[in-house]
């Protein structure tokens, strides 16, 4: 009788740590597929890509991007501002500090785009100009 109970126990935690076993794999498999997209399409990662441009200026305290029209300037003063604040060795916060720094990355991203957007508007309105030089 005593050995049907140990038969059944054993059966029993190999069936948990194997489902456990299974799902940590599948778990594993589909952050590896996710981050194998995300650096794809030009991603740096899982911590720089999942800070919205809404949060970013929240964080650093800017008014909300219209058409990628902030004063940068602001920005980096903000920046600087608030990652001296959040100096660990001041008694601030390391997390708060990678936090100020992806906002102010996000901010400069979206800036870029827009003026590569613009420039890209400016060439296809003045057309294509080759410059011609004489050998």
């Amino acid at each position: 009788m005593a050995h049907r109970i140990i038969t059944q126990v054993v059966f029993t935690g190999a069936r948990i740590l194997g489902k456990a076993v299974r799902e940590s794999y599948q778990h594993a498999a589909a952050t590896q597929k996710y981050a194998a997209a995300t650096q794809k399409t030009g991603g740096v990662g899982f911590a720089s890509n999942n800070i919205t441009m809404e949060e970013a200026c929240k964080i650093l305290n800017v008014g909300p991007s219209k058409m990628g029209q902030i004063d940068l300037e602001f920005v980096t003063e903000r920046f600087k501002r608030l990652f001296d604040l959040n100096d660990p060795k001041k008694g601030g916060s390391f997390y708060l500090q990678s936090k100020i720094l992806r906002a102010r990355e996000r901010i400069e991203r979206e800036v870029q785009s827009y003026q590569r957007m613009a420039e890209r508007e400016r060439e296809l309105s003045e057309g294509f100009k080759p410059k011609i030089t004489k050998d």
